[in-house]
């Protein structure tokens, strides 16, 4: 069991594990995302790197051979990610947010603005854990933010617990594509 553990965290590419017994649920733009860096891997950049690593090989002394020595190394991070990215995909439940009939409340996909005790509004996306990027304001539906506002409705006032303590945040908007 422990060598299949160390073997899946090989694999892992420093994203959060989804929770036991959680689905892998993604957005269709973050389904359409990481398949396409899927295919960039697979059908470009891999055979590229292939290629040189080919050519590099036939150049004689491999131990000092800087094309060779790189190109092994960025096969093998190619490699890892295609794993990661292929059973991601495989896994993958996609829910579309403009299916959402229930938009008074706040699941995954929506939009949610809210305020902070410090007054401070903030506008966020809830997404899968794969497609969160807080520059885009896409926060993954396992973050304490996400699971707070889950459920909660315009007005409503949630506790939100983070590394930096409890804070009540209240619910402005909420919205979904389409």
């Amino acid at each position: 069991m422990t060598s299949q553990t160390t073997h899946d965290d090989d694999d892992d590419d420093g994203a959060p594990p989804i929770p036991k017994g959680a689905k892998n649920y993604m957005t269709p733009a973050g389904f359409e995302r990481l398949n396409a860096e899927l295919r960039q891997l697979w059908d470009v950049e891999r055979p590229r790197i292939v290629e040189v690593v080919s050519w590099a090989a036939g150049n004689g002394d491999r131990s000092e051979n800087g094309d060779y020595l790189y190109g092994k190394k960025r096969l093998r991070e190619i490699d890892r990610r295609v794993r990661f990215l292929t059973k991601r995909l495989e896994i993958a439940e996609v829910v579309d947010p403009k299916l959402q009939t229930r938009r008074d409340q706040v699941f995954f996909g929506a939009t949610v603005t809210y305020e902070r005790e410090s007054g401070a509004e903030v506008t966020v996306t809830i997404v899968g854990i794969d497609e969160a990027d807080m520059e885009r304001g896409e926060i993954s539906w396992i973050s304490p933010i996400a699971r707070a506002l889950l459920k909660a409705h315009v007005d409503d006032e949630v506790e939100v617990r983070t590394p930096a303590g409890r804070e009540t945040i209240a619910v402005l908007e909420i919205r979904y594509p389409g």
